[in-house]
């Protein structure tokens, strides 16, 4: 199969257009046309990682239409519209009982970008080997081969370009949020970091019932739009006196999220939270994290949190229902790119001018 993809081959260098040649999908397997697919900090860590092989095909966070159907795949038919989600094998412990964002095997299959053996299903025109299993997708392309297990069907009245993020992004700070931590209706939540992870568990909070719900961020505009979509109180991440205005919002918080992964946030963070609160942490810490021991002897829980411990074909069905009542209206973050305009895309990522890109091969 030959598909048009954002190819990184250099980790200081720009994502480039190239061709590259797919296996056709084995047994289940699918292919997918990409409509459209998230850009994330995530798909940048090849440029920090050694030993992500490139060159590379990253896009976690596709969604599009199912082209060819290998065998053994008798949930899904060509035609069937498709969001694209993280890998799993399904088989083990955490999978079993319903946690398959803890898999076993997570980081080799999703951020190695090749399958288990160590193996591409992808080649340049050259017939060079291309990592083209970035969280079991690489969804910036025209087309991706992916294991069935891994979509989630969707009706085809939505607007399948804009769903990607539902697989990844909004999916972590939603499921944070109602799947996690399980927000309690009155209680009182500080998110940290307001970006489409951020701004999605402000959303789910508000929707928990969550009465007192604090946005921490050192963007005003990413604060403005937080008090529009359900925090009750903004604070700039940079004021010296944070953690005596986050007890006074509070009175010492039922919950904190973190998705800066700065240490010193996460530290203001648990101090906020009251004795028996529960700070959960979502993504890769930046350094080192030291806790005083009294930060959680009283009481205090302290959890790592990964793709908001959904599991997607439950909970993204759920996102897409409250989109449709108009609870979660994720859209209103999303600014469209060509893929070609990749590189741009990134940049406005980068500079916080765009909460969520997303690009449209």
């Amino acid at each position: 199969m030959r598909a048009v993809a954002a190819v990184l081959r250099d980790v200081k260098g720009p994502f480039t257009i190239e061709a590259i040649d797919l296996e056709e999908p084995g047994p289940g397997e699918v292919a997918v046309r990409i409509a459209g697919a998230g850009l994330c900090h995530t798909d940048l860590l090849p440029r920090m990682a050694p030993t992500i092989p490139l060159p590379i095909v990253c896009g976690h966070e596709g969604a599009g239409a199912v082209v060819a159907v290998g065998d053994g795949v008798n949930d899904l038919v060509v035609g069937d519209h498709v969001v694209m989600s993280f890998d799993s094998c399904g088989n083990c412990r955490t999978c079993s009982s319903g946690h398959p964002a803890y898999c076993g095997t997570f980081f080799p299959r999703n951020l190695s970008g090749r399958r288990m053996d160590g193996s591409t299903n992808a080649k340049g025109t050259a017939g060079e080997p291309i990592s083209a299993r970035w969280f079991g997708q690489s969804s910036f392309a025209t087309c991706t081969v992916i294991e069935a297990r891994n979509v989630v069907k969707v009706d085809q009245d939505l607007p399948l370009h804009l769903l990607g993020p539902l697989g990844c992004g909004f999916q972590t700070g939603a499921g944070a949020v109602l799947e996690s931590l399980r927000v309690e209706p009155g209680s009182s939540i500080i998110v940290c970091g307001v970006g489409a992870v951020g701004m999605a568990a402000i959303m789910a909070a508000r929707q928990a019932g969550a009465t007192t719900i604090v946005a921490v961020d050192r963007n005003s505009d990413r604060l403005d739009l937080a008090s529009e979509y359900g925090a009750t109180h903004t604070l700039d991440g940079d004021i010296d006196d944070l953690g005596d205005q986050l007890r006074k919002a509070t009175r010492g918080a039922d919950y904190a999220l973190d998705t800066t992964g700065v240490p010193k946030v996460i530290h203001t963070a648990i101090d906020a939270l009251h004795p028996l609160g529960t700070c959960g942490l979502i993504g890769a810490q930046q350094g080192n994290l030291a806790i005083d021991p009294m930060q959680l002897a009283v009481g205090r829980t302290l959890k790592g949190i990964v793709e908001g411990d959904a599991v997607p074909r439950q909970f993204i069905p759920r996102l897409i229902e409250l989109w449709r009542t108009g609870r979660f209206p994720f859209d209103d973050f999303i600014r469209t790119y060509p893929l070609a305009d990749i590189n741009t895309a990134e940049q406005a990522m980068l500079r916080g001018s765009v909460v969520k890109p997303v690009l449209i091969p």
